[in-house]
């Protein structure tokens, strides 16, 4: 079936799970969670797929195991493209990114490396620009309070430097459009925004050559 947004059914089910984050009322409302929240997620990436990858959606379950939080299920659906993309719903916003969340350590230093440089730093200096007048965000999951060892604390590039990765988020608080085929529209222009910096990270930073084990 055609993508057509989420309906307020899903929404609800979220503020609902976020009152009572429970086996219980999980399983009396699995079916609401399968047809009204997983089922959109679903046909949405099946639309992009063709242009940016094969999708996959996250499962429901959070992994406690080392949490003091012991909430049994995530608050959102998050799914991923295989060409590069994150999508993410709750009850709060619907988001929509893509880049280098969390680099292993031989990414970041190729990174750091690459911004520092006059010329390639130059360059993703004018694509980060370029992507904010947007509206589109440019950050890290994390970043230095100061600059990196090695680097001048006076660097022009100095708060890419500080970023532990590069990503490119947009997010937007929940309205009726999301009930409409234009949530789509929406991803596909983040996206495409995004692609001249995940060009860039390819080609100045690109895969790791690091065993996950050692992360």
């Amino acid at each position: 079936m055609a993508f057509k947004g989420w309906s307020p059914a899903a929404i609800e089910f979220f503020e609902a799970l976020e009152a009572d984050n429970s086996r219980t009322f999980w399983h009396a409302h699995k079916s609401v969670y399968e047809h009204e929240v997983k089922r959109p997620m679903e046909e949405l990436l099946d639309e992009l797929s063709k242009e940016f990858g094969e999708g996959k959606i996250f499962r429901p379950n959070r992994d406690i195991r080392f949490s003091h939080d012991k909430s049994p299920y995530k608050t959102n659906i998050a799914g991923t493209l295989s060409k590069g993309g994150y999508l993410s719903l709750s009850a709060e916003a619907f988001g929509v990114g893509c880049g280098m969340y969390m680099p292993m350590p031989d990414q970041l230093d190729r990174l750091r490396r690459a911004v520092a440089d006059n010329r390639t730093g130059g360059q993703i200096e004018k694509l980060v620009d370029a992507v904010r007048s947007k509206g589109i965000e440019v950050s890290a999951h994390d970043e230095l309070k100061t600059a990196p060892k090695g680097y001048p604390k006076d660097h022009p590039r100095i708060e890419l430097l500080r970023m532990k990765g590069m990503i490119t988020w947009r997010q937007w608080p929940i309205a009726g459009w999301l009930g409409t085929a234009k949530a789509k529209q929406r991803v596909v222009d983040v996206l495409h925004a995004a692609k001249p910096i995940n060009a860039w990270l390819d080609k100045n930073v690109g895969p790791t050559t690091m065993s996950m084990e050692r992360r």
